[in-house]
């Protein structure tokens, strides 16, 4: 039978809901037999999950995702298989969570400007001693009625030309792309369909992205529609990139993504996993590098 893979998902350590053991133990459940934890900006919850999933027999391949400013907007990168104790890499990281901070921070204040009280310190009670994301914030909106879904909220409040709207220069493609293959890792462009871009700026990002030493494509996600994982394959075959599939899931309360729960990767396309000769073994830092043949 063919190992099911999700190569995407967030814990309690960014703005997940569900705690890094918690995450794994769920995915042992989804038979998820191959989960990157790929917080935002942190690796704060691989060592958690590392210990869990040595306990349920689930390969974790250590990962993370990087906010990247491209194009006058903001884009994710998912490093994956890094080794998370890589200076470099947490120098960067480091730096890109000073960024999420006096955003929150700034977020806070303009929320309050418009009779949303405390909403900083909330989110930071959300966040339980990790980062503060929008997510975080968008939860305390939900709570206090402003909106029915936390997608509602984020069209409401949080997006471009909203109250609660921040603008962030984050990290570089370039600098993203190195933190990564410095770490050992490698680099690839997180949920393409997503940033609403032209083809042609699709095509820009992903030649960029090539010339800075990226090297995958998520083909499927939890978000995409087939025809968006059929367009996504075909991106992937034209530019060599290795593909993986990830749901990007963030806990049970959406109940829209599920671990392990996406469409395996359509005919044509090359696994990021065979293209870069993973290694799987077992024992207690459980998935790092491994070949699945």
């Amino acid at each position: 039978m063919p190992l099911r893979y999700d190569l995407h998902s967030h814990s309690t350590a960014s703005d997940g809901t569900l705690a890094p053991a918690e995450l794994v133990a769920h995915a042992s459940r989804q038979g998820v037999n191959v989960l990157a934890l790929t917080d935002h900006d942190t690796t704060e919850g691989l060592e958690e999950a590392f210990g869990a999933a040595s306990r349920a027999g689930v390969a974790l391949v250590p990962g993370v995702e990087i906010s990247v400013t491209w194009g006058g907007g903001t884009i994710h990168i998912l490093g994956l298989n890094i080794d998370p104790l890589h200076s470099g890499l947490q120098q960067g990281l480091a730096g890109l969570r000073a960024l999420r901070d006096r955003r929150a921070r700034e977020i806070g204040i303009r929320l309050e400007k418009i009779g949303v009280a405390d909403a900083y310190e909330e989110a930071r009670r959300l966040a339980g001693g990790g980062a503060v994301g929008r997510t975080h914030f968008a939860r305390v909106l939900l709570e206090r009625g402003r909106a029915d879904s936390l997608p509602k909220v984020f069209k409401s409040y949080l997006v471009r030309g909203k109250p609660g709207y921040v603008k962030e220069q984050w990290a570089t493609l370039e600098q993203a792309v190195d933190w990564i293959r410095k770490a050992g890792g490698q680099a690839v462009i997180a949920h393409l369909a997503r940033y609403r871009f032209s083809a042609t700026r699709q095509r820009q990002l992903i030649g960029e992205f090539k010339e800075c030493g990226g090297e995958g494509l998520e083909v499927v996600s939890g978000s995409f529609t087939p025809a968006e994982c059929h367009a996504m394959a075909l991106l992937a075959q034209r530019f060599g990139l290795g593909a993986t599939v990830g749901s990007d899931y963030h806990g049970p309360e959406n109940t829209w993504l599920e671990l392990g729960r996406t469409e395996p990767l359509p005919p044509g396309c090359a696994p990021l996993w065979k293209t870069s000769g993973w290694r799987l073994y077992e024992g207690a830092q459980g998935g790092y590098p491994l070949r699945l043949d």
